[in-house]
């Protein structure tokens, strides 16, 4: 996340919470001022903010940006005439239901359960049965395990318990990507981008958008759009998504995934449309192109948001990584835990 460099920047943040009706916090704050100003007091307002959100139960921020015709822009919370809508929440939308799937195979009277797993990556799932009716051969518990890459495995072998009567039931099946036997290996990685310097606009634990399991220990970037991105570090291309415009339906915009040896995973967010240039299934060396920095998702200027994730069991969590040289850092209300 990063907030675009303006000559004048508005702010202007409202922020009610109440805790089971027994009381109401009320914060206004509103500023203009040049850039090199509204800085430290942004950093001030939004640390107030983020003392009160933390008793909050909604982990999300929304922000509305303005421009104006002299073009001076603004950020409020509230929105305004021409206004367009931020809301950063812990989302990372990959659509991987075409790609981790059931499929039930009927023959002789028999239903055969098979999960299929066509990612470049091992997948742990879990799979049950609900509702069920003169059904034999169900499993009385959820079965789970980690299928390898590329692979499809029976998990079940359905029959009619009176061969007269149908059969009826309900699978219950969720996946996660990863396998969480995996252990990581300690590793500094190097800067996954060419040129700068560029420096932090916000770190791990960063209250404006990095909460949640998935993105706590992410790091965002501020660079121009079209920075070539490089790995940084070796592995599998997972996923990868391209095609994206602007904000679009998916909060990641275009992404690349890269799955490493000890099981951890790398991911690029944000990246220009069109400039993914490694395919899903190919293995990248440190140094590897990926693709260039855009602005694309659940953005609010151009950045890369770079993230260490692993699978804990049954879900994928940010781990905390290092890279292996200083970044430099604006002094931004989100930079977090440094």
């Amino acid at each position: 996340m990063t907030l675009e460099q303006s000559p004048h920047i508005s702010l202007t943040i409202h922020f009610e919470t109440s805790a089971d009706n027994a009381g109401q916090f009320r914060l206004l704050g509103s500023f203009q001022a040049s850039h090199d100003r509204i800085l430290p007091m942004l950093a001030r307002l939004l640390f107030l903010c983020g003392l009160f959100m933390a008793a909050s139960p909604a982990m999300a921020v929304t922000i509305y940006k303005s421009t104006d015709a002299n073009g001076v822009v603004s950020y409020s919370d509230r929105p305004t005439k021409g206004s367009k809508v931020f809301t950063f929440r812990d989302r990372m939308e990959e659509h991987l239901e075409r790609q981790v799937y059931l499929v039930i195979m009927k023959k002789d009277g028999v239903d055969s359960v098979y999960v299929r797993n066509d990612l470049y990556a091992p997948v742990e799932i879990e799979l049950s049965f609900d509702g069920l009716k003169n059904v034999s051969g169900a499993p009385s518990r959820p079965i789970r395990r980690v299928m390898p890459s590329r692979s499809s495995i029976r998990l079940a072998m359905l029959t009619a318990t009176e061969a007269a009567r149908p059969i009826a039931y309900i699978p219950r099946f969720e996946y996660s990507l990863g396998d969480p036997a995996g252990a990581s290996v300690a590793y500094r990685y190097p800067l996954p981008w060419r040129g700068g310097p560029f420096r932090v606009t916000q770190g791990a634990e960063g209250q404006y958008s990095h909460f949640g399991p998935k993105n706590r220990y992410a790091i965002d970037i501020a660079m121009p759009e079209g920075t070539p991105i490089i790995a940084a570090r070796g592995g599998v291309v997972v996923k990868i998504e391209n095609g994206q415009t602007g904000r679009g339906t998916n909060p990641s915009g275009n992404f690349v995934r890269v799955l490493h040896d000890d099981g951890t995973m790398g991911v690029y967010l944000h990246l220009k449309k069109g400039s993914v240039s490694v395919r899903e299934g190919q293995r990248v060396m440190v140094g590897t192109a990926l693709a260039l920095s855009g602005n694309t998702g659940n953005s609010s200027g151009p950045h890369l948001h770079f993230v260490v994730q692993r699978n804990t069991g049954m879900g994928l969590v940010s781990i905390p990584y290092q890279f292996n040289q200083p970044v430099g850092m604006l002094p931004n209300f989100a930079l977090g835990k440094q």
